[in-house]
């Protein structure tokens, strides 16, 4: 095994002869970046594993004790939309924006669908930090993880793109209209409100970590899905962390509810900015939403307005549309540019206000047109064979 790669896998041996596949992203100095390389070395494993009868279950994790994944590799990202401010000022569809964008995106959600599809139970370990594109490889997988020191959030308003990953079909299935919030804010999430959002099943310590892998190395599998996937709840269920305290999304989703249930976006923006409870996390979020992105406050409304209808592959079709437009608008880049490359959090978005950024321009993102037929067409044409727990 090379120490070095950016992904390691391993396999296990457990007590009934069965084996677990493990992988660990293992870019611990960018919080373990998604990048385009480690997609595609996670899919091509994820298939071998999948054909092979002696692997009982897979375990994703995160290298370096911080982070889980903190989301894509935003520097590759920046680098291939041209990586000048004059770039970013009316960039426009050229070739190599459009095909280096396409490849990431479209194999990035390719792989997320993946885990949700995926016909043996999978593990993630969500320790520490778990945002953007971590949060899709958690999304999708049957037993998730998270731990007293894990943070998660999908705060992609604040670089000029939206919710993604799946995040439009998960935020659309949070409970009330915490999911609108959630999307509006980028507000970060402790165990207790992960789980009751319904991106987390259970909360363990993380010292008892290492207990957890020796229970799983100890127990007998059977190599068969429904019955491994009941005996994996069962095993995690006896080191659950007991009593979690509600967090702030629940102590105050009376609040959000009254305000993010509004009929139009401008309504919603205008009840929440007016909302001033002297908390430091509400505050962060009004915050973040007065600094946000408009192009993408608004392209996440509108496409959690239509995700409610519509099936996983289909929320992932209408993201990589979105997620085009984003690549190519200019937004995303300026972004990335403000927040990581030059510092100084000062984005100039174009449009500059949600007033310009209405429902029409959002819609020519969403309705993207594809000569050669949609890229992840094929998605949603099996349906999967695992029962999801959550």
């Amino acid at each position: 095994m090379n120490a070095d790669a950016p992904v390691l896998f391993e396999e296990t041996a457990t007590a009934s002869g069965h084996r677990i596949g493990i992988a660990t992203l293992n870019q611990p100095a960018s919080l373990n970046g998604l990048s385009l390389p480690m997609v595609d070395l996670l899919a091509e494993q994820l298939d071998a594993w999948e054909a092979d009868s002696g692997i009982a279950l897979i375990m994703l994790r995160g290298a370096g004790g911080k982070a889980f994944c903190a989301g894509g590799d935003l520097h590759a990202l920046y680098r291939s939309l041209g990586g000048r401010r004059d770039s970013v000022l009316g960039i426009g569809d050229s070739e190599s924006v459009v095909d280096y964008a396409l490849a990431f995106f479209s194999r990035e959600y390719r792989l997320d669908y993946r885990i949700h599809a995926f016909p043996k139970p999978v593990l993630c370990w969500g320790h520490g930090i778990v945002m953007g594109g971590g949060m899709g490889l958690m999304a999708g997988a049957s037993h998730r993880v998270v731990t007293d020191a894990s943070r998660l959030a999908m705060p992609e308003i604040g670089i000029g793109l939206f919710p993604d990953v799946g995040g439009t079909w998960m935020l659309s299935h949070a409970p009330g209209h915490s999911g609108r919030f959630l999307a509006l804010t980028g507000a970060n999430l402790g165990a207790s409100d992960a789980i009751h959002a319904g991106f987390a099943d259970i909360a363990i310590a993380q010292t008892a970590s290492d207990a957890v892998f020796e229970a799983l190395v100890n127990q007998a599998w059977h190599g068969e899905t429904h019955s491994d996937a009941a005996t994996l709840h069962r095993l995690l269920r006896g080191f659950a962390m007991q009593d979690l305290e509600p967090g702030p999304l629940q102590r105050f989703r009376s609040v959000i509810d009254a305000c993010c249930g509004t009929p139009s976006l401008e309504e919603a923006v205008a009840e929440l900015l007016a909302c001033d409870m002297d908390d430091p996390w509400w505050q962060r979020a009004k915050a973040a939403i007065a600094a946000g992105c408009p192009s993408s406050i608004r392209l996440s409304w509108e496409l959690q307005q239509r995700a409610c209808r519509l099936s996983l592959a289909e929320v992932f079709r209408l993201e990589l549309n979105a997620a085009m437009g984003c690549a190519t608008h200019g937004d995303f880049a300026e972004g990335i540019r403000a927040l990581l490359i030059d510092k100084d959090k000062q984005p100039r978005w174009n449009p500059a206000t949600l007033a310009q950024a209405d429902a029409a321009f959002a819609n020519a993102f969403i309705e993207r047109h594809w000569p050669n037929g949609h890229p992840l067409a094929d998605l949603g044409r099996d349906d999967p064979q695992r029962t999801p727990l959550h």
